[in-house]
């Protein structure tokens, strides 16, 4: 299953996110979630990579689970930060041997408390490790585009400049970092086309789940909470949680809403290997015909 095959013959496209299971308490859940929102018919899949590749067997058995065990559409994460070549080409191989086409390419992250030495040739940008893998396989290859920037960036112009970099290297589509303003993605847009990129640019969906998980995740991806949401998170109990996920639900519909009325390509969410507020949220949004 190549992605672009799927932007190409059919918008909007709907894709959903995942992280791998842990141990066999872990895999029970992720199983139902995916069985549960396995019945919305999602156009693909995908499995996230944790960081120096420290969930690269779980990450592996997750997305064997999903494109062999369950027969789903999937695509498969690698983030390069400190693996050497010959570990990104074991990674790589694997999913060859398991029949995927597409990888989500990221540089990722430092592991956080641990001792963790990098590979001494290990890819310093997503850019560098698109360009080897474009060179050494035939994988059709995504890469992460960030709205407002990323974190790391000098400026938002800058990173326009890293995210062509990663096309011109092969990267065929783009999923955008989640945001809470529909503008700052139309914006993005706008700029990546004016400068030559031209490729399907998805934006990311990350409703509310909790307050102390959506505040965290604000400051570590470097989403602005915007005035709007910030209001209906301070008038919500933040100890109720159906009151929570209801809030998170509402809001994401009316931004899901004013994306598709834009001709988005698609949505891509990030489901924290949850279901019901997806669920809930591709439903209503089916419910107008004219929208999914």
């Amino acid at each position: 299953m190549r992605v672009t095959d799927i932007y190409n013959k059919k918008q909007p496209v709907i894709s959903m996110e995942f992280f791998p299971f842990r141990d066999e308490k872990t895999e029970q859940g992720f199983n139902t979630v995916v069985d549960d929102l396995a019945l919305l018919n999602p156009d693909y899949l995908s499995v996230t990579f944790g960081a120096g590749g420290s969930t690269k067997d779980g990450s592996f058995q997750t997305v064997k689970t999903l494109a062999k065990d369950k027969n789903l559409p999937c695509v498969a994460y690698i983030a390069g930060y400190g693996l050497g070549p010959d570990q990104i080409i074991d990674v790589l191989d694997q999913y060859k041997e398991l029949g995927i086409e597409t990888i989500f390419v990221l540089r990722g992250d430092k592991p956080k408390g641990q001792d963790f030495i990098a590979h001494p040739d290990s890819f310093t940008y997503a850019s560098d490790l698109i360009a080897f893998i474009s060179e050494h396989y035939d994988f059709t290859l995504g890469c992460a585009g960030y709205p407002e920037g990323h974190v790391e960036a000098q400026s938002l112009e800058q990173d326009l400049e890293f995210l062509k970099l990663k096309v011109d290297n092969g990267a065929r589509y783009v999923v955008a970092q989640y945001f809470y303003d529909n503008e700052y993605f139309f914006n993005y847009v706008e700029k990546c086309r004016k400068i030559g990129i031209n490729v399907p640019i998805i934006p990311g969906i990350m409703p509310v789940y909790t307050i102390k998980m959506t505040r965290a995740l604000s400051k570590i991806c470097g989403t602005a909470l915007t005035a709007p949401l910030l209001e209906k998170m301070e008038a919500v109990d933040a100890e109720d949680k159906k009151a929570v996920l209801d809030l998170g639900i509402d809001f994401s519909v009316d931004q899901c809403k004013g994306l598709l009325k834009q001709g988005v390509s698609g949505l891509h969410f990030y489901t924290m290997n949850r279901s019901r507020s997806t669920k809930e949220i591709i439903s209503r949004l089916r419910q107008d015909k004219t929208l999914l």
